[in-house]
């Protein structure tokens, strides 16, 4: 196959990010706010050119592979099809993969929730030159730290890790890892001969219609404002859990080896689908100690309830799963594929009594569950229009607390019940 010459027109590209089209800086950080373009240019242009150009292998990952169809795999997919290059790639839907035909290079896709098949996976020629990482903000640091064991081997090209995100909060991981003492705030950009950081937000995107602009422009949430309009690192007021050690706190900690020893566990499951995550946390509690082990978790769009099983069954096998009671037909599927489901029994009051309890416990997340992390750092109480608390967590940045809700219902109605006995 004769190779097409491929040049790039720069009418395609926002011009903030052709600069970065030759960008070999080993760390490279595109983070700031929504629809700002970002993984557009990352995964539907960049990576196309480098394939077909350069002697370049690469695997794109989240932290949950069923997301990377609909979302990484797709975007590459588009970009292809864009370019009118369909007949130089043959595109396997079923493994996702993509190789050029033209040089035989390789774009892997793979999640960090099978561990097994990221240590096997390795391309057809050569060695894996890129790792791409979308949504990095909902791995975790080990998570990281395992990706980077797979760029080794020789090859002609400089290897790179590339991350894509909207940022969370000052406590994540990202920040105090490569921002906490390198960041300007009042700067779009930072570099080094080894890290690469540009921040973009929509106003950067020159092919957002009128109506996306709009919608982003309506939001009226401050903090979502800072981190989803303006691309800003989040500081949270009012949150609802308080980080720290202690009764009424919660931390993170390797929980790895205290797993093995629990012979109980409590279970919860939240439903979402597209734009809320289904999510879930396994989870031990002891009730003497008033202590909650967070042990592991998930949160992931766009499963079907058969696939949502198959996801769970690995974590659980018999064990009990309390879901939210609002979706019964979901339960009931979720039986049928061998998942031994039951809803909640909610009842008046049970959202207070739920975090009253919760934040009377101290609670103890495995580093290995971001999601719940993530939650825990930002989820916040409701506020009037003068900004003033209501005392009433907003339905925000919650799905893995509601499954934790669920999952322990019965130790929270116990422990009402107790409370009420004892007046």
């Amino acid at each position: 196959m004769i190779m097409p010459v491929l040049e790039l027109d720069e009418r395609l590209v926002n011009p903030i990010y052709l600069n970065q089209i030759s960008n070999e800086t080993p760390t490279q950080i595109y983070f700031g706010g929504s629809s700002s373009g970002k993984s557009y240019f990352v995964l539907a242009q960049r990576t196309i050119v480098d394939i077909m150009t350069a002697d370049r292998n690469f695997l794109i990952v989240r932290k949950v592979g069923a997301t990377n169809r609909n979302s990484t795999f797709n975007q590459v997919k588009k970009g292809i099809s864009e370019f009118n290059l369909d007949k130089y790639f043959k595109i396997n839907k079923s493994e996702m993969t993509i190789t050029c035909l033209h040089n035989g290079n390789q774009i892997l896709f793979a999640g960090l929730d099978d561990v097994e098949k990221l240590k096997s996976i390795t391309p057809a020629k050569g060695v894996i030159t890129d790792i791409i990482i979308e949504e990095a903000t909902e791995i975790s640091y080990n998570d990281y730290k395992q990706l980077t064991k797979r760029l080794r081997g020789q090859s002609t090209a400089k290897k790179r890790i590339t991350m894509m995100f909207n940022p969370i909060h000052q406590t994540h991981w990202i920040y105090l890892h490569f921002f906490a003492d390198k960041w300007n705030p009042d700067t779009k950009e930072y570099s080094d001969e080894n890290l690469y950081i540009l921040k973009t937000t929509y106003h950067d995107n020159d092919f957002l219609e009128s109506d996306d602009v709009a919608r982003i422009e309506s939001e009226t949430d401050p903090y979502y404002i800072d981190v989803y309009n303006n691309g800003n690192w989040g500081v949270v007021g009012d949150l609802i859990f308080r980080r720290g050690t202690g009764k009424g706190y919660w931390r993170v900690e390797d929980l790895s080896e205290f797993k093995k020893t629990c012979e109980r566990f409590w279970n919860g499951l939240d439903f979402g689908f597209s734009d809320d995550p289904a999510a879930f946390n396994r989870m031990h509690y002891d009730r003497k100690n008033k202590r909650l082990y967070i042990l592991d978790d998930f949160a992931v769009t766009g499963l079907d309830n058969e696939e949502l099983a198959d996801k769970i069954r690995p974590f659980v096998d018999r064990e009990l799963v309390t879901c939210d009671s609002a979706e019964p037909k979901s339960i009931k599927e979720l039986r049928k594929y061998r998942i031994n489901a039951r809803g909640a029994a909610k009842g008046k009051d049970s959202i207070k009594t739920g975090y009253r309890f919760l934040k009377g416990l101290e609670i103890i997340i495995d580093q290995s569950c971001q999601s719940t992390i993530n939650e825990f750092s930002i989820h916040k109480n409701k506020q009037d229009r003068s900004g003033v608390s209501l005392n009433f967590p907003e339905d925000k940045n919650n799905h893995n607390v509601d499954s934790i809700r669920y999952g322990i219902e019965s130790e929270i109605t116990f422990t009402s019940r107790y409370a009420s006995k004892s007046r």
